[in-house]
């Protein structure tokens, strides 16, 4: 598994706001969330995060070892609703009250209509959408408590581009922002941010492996407006930006990295 930079001070936004706050990341081993945890960290944040793949999660708490505050990482299967809420507690318990969630778990696993039975789709639903309104419950308390804080759950652009071959995937995804506009309607008065972040293709390690291929690129060419490739760190850097107080008037929304497509 190639390890994410460790994000260095250059040409991008420094959140002072970020510094010391305690942040979870789901799904944080590799790919997006294995960005997302860098780039916090690159922050001056107090990263946790969770993930079933305990090696790489590991691996990557140890690389950003240099860190202001090392990552934690805490081993979770995130369907298991009592075990992320423990992984919870357990970052509360090492860095204090989580001000900001990062709700990125998720396996966009191709599947036919016809062979979704209804354990797969319970299952389907439980990796991509349950967990993002149960970790968001477990974190509201933290946040009222502190006067406010952001949530962030990740979204996809697939269903809004009509894709072919997951539905369950696209239903549950696109279920993420009907849960974004409640919860922000209703955490709201506690000052609690609540907004989805949309991701286009991007190219991470797993894409590359599994789905990139000829059809794929040319795919890519005629849907982005933007030629060039999207990448982990550009949804990185808009997390930042949602989870840091710089953005402190903005919840309900949708904010689309996709490079033009959608």
């Amino acid at each position: 598994m190639a390890l994410p930079d460790h994000p260095q001070p250059g040409p991008y936004a420094r959140y002072p706001s970020l510094v010391d706050r305690t942040v979870f990341i789901t799904g944080g081993a590799t790919g997006i969330g294995a960005s997302f945890v860098a780039h916090f960290a690159g922050q001056g944040a107090r990263v946790a995060f969770c993930d079933i793949d305990a090696s790489a999660g590991e691996a990557l708490a140890d690389a950003l070892g240099d860190s202001r505050t090392k990552p934690l990482f805490l081993a979770c299967d995130i369907t298991d609703i009592e075990a992320l809420r423990g992984a919870l507690a357990d970052a509360r318990g090492a860095f204090g009250p989580i001000a900001a969630l990062i709700n990125n778990a998720a396996n966009d696993k191709r599947h036919t209509i016809a062979e979704v039975t209804p354990e797969s789709f319970d299952a389907a639903i439980a990796v991509n959408l349950r967990h993002q309104f149960f970790a968001a419950q477990a974190v509201a308390d933290d946040m009222k408590a502190s006067g406010g804080g952001s949530i962030v759950n990740l979204g996809s652009i697939s269903w809004m581009l009509k894709q072919g071959g997951m539905p369950v995937y696209l239903t549950s995804k696109a279920a993420i922002t009907g849960l974004t506009h409640a919860l922000a309607r209703d955490l709201g008065p506690f000052g609690i941010r609540v907004n989805t972040l949309v991701p286009g293709w991007v190219m991470t390690d797993k894409q590359r492996r599994l789905w990139l291929d000829e059809a794929g690129l040319r795919a890519l060419k005629a849907g982005q407006c933007l030629d060039g490739e999207l990448l982990p760190e550009d949804l990185a850097r808009m997390a930042l930006f949602l989870a840091a107080d710089d953005s402190r008037m903005i919840t309900a929304q949708e904010f689309i990295v996709d490079g033009g497509w959608a």
